[in-house]
């Protein structure tokens, strides 16, 4: 038994200072532009590689230099779990901790040991303001440091490098299938559900909205859809229903993600839209953030946020998949967008979606137009099932391995991920 808890006996515990050191080198940005800039905006929680940078023309003051191998850690809203392995040389905010490391301990050892549920429970509780909470190096010396031999500190963090690097190839995965995403509904809504070698083949018009088929109209998107109705739940007190509101959806995978269960007397003020599932829900609220969602059929029936517009597909005019990408689609969006009024609650109303046109096929290609975009969409879902698969696993090597209960074969050990011997 130790004081972070019961670890095997070949293990040690060392204090934090005992095996890093902060490395207080401050430069000036204009003595630096040859490097790149990390700020905390840059780092991705519970991340140990770093994706994002800026430059120094984009700084003024004073800030921390840092070289390959040394460990970001940013000391601001420590809860938020930010800190990576530099792999190449830069400059960096002063809310973020530089540490070397020393001899005793490996650098991506290190680097996961600072994700670890412990770390992040003790950083916390050193913090200090109230506006912006941060820690210190002061506090954070003192941290008990579980310490396996160097073979196994290497053979663990091969382990979980191996886990992010999965991770790292998913997402670019999901990268590149949202751009093709992004090339087919160009192809699709300018030359319709043919191959692409045969898109020269199709004959095209001008429209407002730009080039499509010869074939297809241009119309306004409240020509193809129905009216919808609102009811007030606190004329109805004890019935229970879900509310979905703007923050319900993810602008990233355009879907609902949650909702919030209410009885009729405790509706908010904006709950008035009864959905039905098919339903397009289109937030008005800065709507180029797209909070555009279908309502899935555990929803039919329940209510929505007056923030929406719902958009209820004619079924002998309109495949309600086929509006759904429509919408969602940047062009439409953008134009969309240009009608928002208010600086601080820019919002556009239902007329301004409903009066905007789309292109037009006829119902058989909507079908096939829509097919087509959602064996993208599932292939998309599969691949972010994946990457929250991933991420849950790490989180549990992580602690399992950190603290013992799972031990790594030594024969496992591989050079660190900067390409040292890992010292």
């Amino acid at each position: 038994m130790t004081e972070p808890g019961s670890l095997p006996k070949e293990w040690k515990v060392v204090r934090l200072e005992e095996v890093a050191q902060p490395r207080n080198e401050i430069v000036h940005p204009e003595q630096a532009q040859h490097l790149r800039y990390v700020g905390l905006e840059h780092i991705d929680p519970g991340d140990v590689k770093l994706k994002r940078w800026g430059y120094p023309a984009e700084v003024r003051s004073a800030k921390h230099r840092f070289y390959t191998g040394d460990i970001l850690y940013g000391k601001l809203r420590p809860y938020l779990d930010k800190a990576i392995l530099a792999e190449w040389d830069g400059i960096c905010s002063t809310d973020i901790i530089v540490l070397s490391s020393k001899e005793k301990i490996d650098k991506l050892f290190l680097a996961n040991l600072l994700h670890t549920q412990t770390f992040v429970r003790f950083a916390t509780a050193t913090m200090t303001g109230v506006n912006h909470p941060r820690t210190s190096w002061s506090a954070l010396k003192s941290f008990p440091v579980p310490l396996p031999p160097l073979p196994e500190q290497r053979a663990i963090a091969y382990v979980l490098r191996i886990v992010q690097r999965a991770k790292e190839a998913t997402e670019r995965v999901i990268t590149a299938t949202r751009e093709l995403k992004k090339s087919l509904m160009r192809h699709l809504f300018t030359y319709g559900p043919v191959p692409l070698d045969q898109a020269d083949q199709v004959p095209l018009k001008e429209t407002e909205i730009g080039p499509v088929p010869e074939h297809w109209e241009v119309v306004r998107l409240g020509e193809v859809v129905t009216k919808t109705r609102q009811m007030d739940p606190r004329k109805t007190p004890n019935w229970w229903f879900k509310y979905v509101d703007v923050s319900s959806i993810s602008k990233e995978r355009l879907c609902i993600q949650g909702y919030i269960e209410y009885r009729g007397k405790e509706a908010p003020s904006r709950a008035r839209k009864i959905i039905r599932a098919g339903d397009v829900l289109f937030a008005t609220v800065r709507p180029y953030l797209r909070r555009i969602a279908v309502v899935p059929p555990e929803l039919d029936g329940n209510i929505c946020s007056t923030a929406f517009c719902v958009i209820r597909a004619k079924p002998d005019l309109a495949d309600p998949m086929f509006l759904f990408f429509v919408v969602s689609d940047d062009n439409f969006v953008r134009r969309v967008s240009e009608h928002q009024r208010g600086s601080s609650y820019p919002a556009v109303t239902d007329s301004d979606v409903l009066n905007e046109i789309i292109p037009y096929p006829p119902l058989t290609e909507q079908h096939k137009i829509a097919r087509i975009l959602q064996a993208v969409d599932r292939k998309i879902e599969a691949e972010e099932n994946r990457k929250a698969a991933l991420e849950a696993l790490f989180k549990t090597l992580l602690h399992h391995l950190m603290t013992g209960k799972v031990r790594v074969p030594l024969e496992r050990s591989k050079p660190s991920v900067d390409g040292t011997d890992g010292s």
